[in-house]
């Protein structure tokens, strides 16, 4: 299972997220959807490690991986 726990970033006084949460259960599939500049890149990039959020923490089985 993976979650995301009250995940932030922002770029200077640009907001790419604000307190998202989501929870993935095995077998599970998702999909994010939404408009250009919503956040999903983002998203993606901080599960995937390429970028650090500036609050929350992403969990995978229990564990933190949000470094």
């Amino acid at each position: 299972m993976m979650q995301i726990e009250q995940l932030s970033k922002s770029y200077g006084s640009n907001n790419a997220l604000s307190d998202i949460s989501l929870e993935v259960r095995d077998d599970e599939y998702v999909t994010l959807l939404g408009p250009s500049g919503s956040g999903k890149s983002t998203l993606l990039r901080i599960i995937a490690g390429l970028e650090k959020p500036d609050n929350g923490r992403v969990l995978l089985d229990g564990r933190d991986i949000t470094s």
